[in-house]
């Protein structure tokens, strides 16, 4: 069955092509708004849900919709995309020298049957404590411009990580264990 990823993002592209599913992407263009009436944990899988139900609602043959969204929440403070350089800048020094949480929400949709299983995934993530020196240069950089909480771990922000506990791969935008235990024992998709 063909498998379409609701997502632009060009981490989620290589984090799918490393399990090897063939997959085409058609990204959603919802306006990613949270409800804040929700936990954060429901607010994620909702956006997740909402990304991959835009997509399977516009497919015309039966097909398997993926989609997610991920999220920073720090004190109970979620960020996400930083809007311009002072606001990653901003999400930085929150950051530096704390432990945050990274959720990612993950949704699947089987058009054939609207089969729906939506899940979350947290990973804490500890900064060491950063300089402003430090912070201006990464945010010059440009990295973190298009990542939740302003930062790519997968990236120059590896420098600023000084510990993970929990999924690497949820940090970089989809949790792929959590993925492909869905798929393998939700969809019979097989992975391995």
């Amino acid at each position: 069955m063909k498998i379409v990823l609701a997502s632009a993002s060009p981490r989620r592209k290589e984090l799918l092509g490393l399990i090897k599913l063939e997959f085409e992407i058609i990204p959603s263009k919802i306006d990613e708004i949270l409800d804040q009436s929700l936990p954060v944990n429901q607010q994620i899988e909702k956006i997740s849900f909402e990304k991959a139900n835009d997509i399977a609602q516009k497919m015309n043959q039966d097909c398997v919709v993926i989609g997610a969204d991920t999220v920073v929440e720090i004190n109970g403070k979620i960020l996400g995309k930083p809007i311009d350089q002072d606001d990653a800048k901003k999400m930085l020094k929150m950051l530096s020298g704390n432990t945050h949480r990274v959720i990612t929400g993950v949704s699947i949709i089987n058009t054939k049957d609207n089969f729906v299983v939506t899940d979350h995934q947290i990973t804490e993530v500890k900064f060491r404590d950063l300089t402003e020196e430090e912070i201006d240069n990464y945010v010059n950089s440009g990295e973190p411009m298009d990542k939740a909480g302003s930062y790519g771990i997968q990236g120059l922000g590896v420098m600023i990580v000084e510990g993970i506990k929990g999924c690497y791969t949820n940090v970089v935008g989809m949790p792929i264990p959590l993925l492909t235990k869905i798929l393998n024992e939700k969809f019979s998709i097989k992975t391995l």
